[in-house]
């Protein structure tokens, strides 16, 4: 097999502050405390030196105390700490995720371009709507938005946050000691922006960003979130259980893109592959032996629920999932692949939790670095993904495998870059930097 010609692979990591394994804690370095964000600025580290394109940080802004009791719940402030490690790294793009359901677009805004002007052009946006409805009381919201308002809103809000990004042309700000003008105000435009769900309008008040936007990524895998990736999203992360799975996948986001007037190669699909490696597979499978033994099943269960928006408490994880189950309080793709393997198995959900490890839904694999590289690169060439977002089983030691292992393998097949050519997340990913629109709304 060889790569595609002028296209190259994608390599992000999801990072999580043990790694991705629940268990990761247990079986790692000293226990995870308040002071986890140690093992992320390590982890980026990392991943700059095995020249990966960008690390994501996600997002929860509430705690379901049941998971506090199995494992290290720890979430910064994603924006915060992409600040923070834009000043510990130098080229690797580092990918913020902030909700649109539950942030005000002028400030998200204005905290997103910072981070790019921060890091000189190295911000990404991972665009989320919140699926977990337990959010809106942390607002003072009433009620949480259905699944389709939440993606309208969505798409309304990233207009917004363009517009405002273009309120500055490159040239606006002029510096003419001489003639006391610091900035030609012609050249600067309010939003006035009336959409549905948003009024805004101003300006920003900070000059264009090294990126002109950050880069924008988005995961959503329904409907209404793959017609947004088509339409905003620079890189997509998905879970994908195999090439045929995923190769159609890429082609609904790509014809989104199509029908969004988009070019089908300007969207990166990048699915999600969590691992355990082992110098042989004999040390891999005892390593994954390791972190499966400190599981607690209760945990698992309960856990695959939460995160399929399955209610806990109300369900009876002893019998088979039922679509009509009244403990099912938010329907997404992850509970509708559950109901799917529920009719083909007819497992109960306790069973299932015992096989869906790692990425529900998605690849986790047990090997040696020679085999993942092969995996890696059998998706790539058959067109089933523009590249993998890495989920390290445990931090630091698998993402170290990783660079240490497995990304000279692929540099000796001509799949991974030796070298960072750019010093922008836009150039790391091909992706032309923004031009500002013209527009009559300048504020003279």
């Amino acid at each position: 097999m060889s790569a595609p010609a002028n296209s190259p692979l994608r390599l992000t990591a999801f990072l999580a502050a043990q790694g991705y394994h629940e268990s990761a804690w247990k079986v790692g370095p000293p226990p995870a405390t308040a002071d986890a964000h140690e093992s992320l600025f390590e982890a980026t580290r990392t991943a700059e030196r095995g020249l990966l394109d960008a690390v994501f940080i996600a997002d929860s802004p509430m705690l379901e105390p049941f998971r506090a009791r199995y494992f290290p719940q720890v979430r910064h402030d994603p924006i915060a700490l992409v600040s923070a490690l834009s000043v510990i790294t130098e080229r690797i793009g580092l990918v913020a995720t902030a909700s649109t359901t539950y942030n005000a677009p002028y400030d998200l805004a204005r905290r997103l371009a910072t981070v790019d002007h921060l890091s000189g052009g190295r911000a990404g946006w991972n665009v989320v709507t919140t699926r977990l409805a337990g959010v809106a009381r942390n607002f003072g919201t009433a009620a949480h938005p259905e699944h389709g308002d939440r993606y309208a809103r969505a798409g309304e809000f990233v207009d917004l946050l363009r517009t405002l990004w273009d309120g500055w042309d490159d040239d606006a700000v002029v510096a003419d000691v001489d003639n006391g003008v610091w900035a030609d105000i012609s050249r600067i435009r309010e939003a006035n922006f009336h959409g549905e769900y948003f009024d805004v309008a101003g300006a920003l008040p900070l000059p264009r960003s090294p990126q002109g936007h950050p880069v924008l990524a988005q995961a959503g895998s329904s409907g209404p979130g793959i017609d947004l990736a088509g339409r905003i999203a620079d890189l997509v992360f998905t879970a994908q259980p195999d090439i045929a799975s995923a190769r159609a996948f890429r082609d609904s986001v790509r014809s989104a893109a199509l029908s969004h007037g988009r070019a089908a190669e300007s969207v990166a699909v990048l699915p999600g592959i969590s691992f355990v490696l082992g110098s042989t597979n004999a040390e891999a499978q005892a390593r994954r032996a390791e972190l499966e033994n400190s599981v607690d099943p209760e945990f698992r269960w309960r856990n695959l629920a939460f995160n399929a928006g399955i209610d806990p408490e109300s369900l009876d994880p002893n019998v088979p999932l039922d679509e009509r189950d009244p403990a099912i309080i938010a329907r997404t793709s992850r509970t509708d692949d559950l109901l799917r393997r529920t009719r083909d198995t007819g497992r109960t959900f306790r069973q299932l939790s015992t096989e869906l490890i790692g990425l529900p839904g998605g690849l986790d694999v047990t090997t040696t670095p020679e085999h993942l590289a092969d995996l890696i690169e059998s998706w790539f060439v058959q067109g089933a993904s523009d590249g993998f977002t890495l989920q390290p089983s445990t931090l630091p030691d698998s993402l170290e495998l990783f660079v240490e292992h497995v990304v000279p393998i692929l540099q000796a097949r001509g799949l991974h870059r030796t070298e960072y050519s750019g010093t922008t997340l836009r150039d790391h990913l091909g992706i032309a930097r923004t031009e500002s629109i013209s527009s009559t709304n300048s504020i003279v």
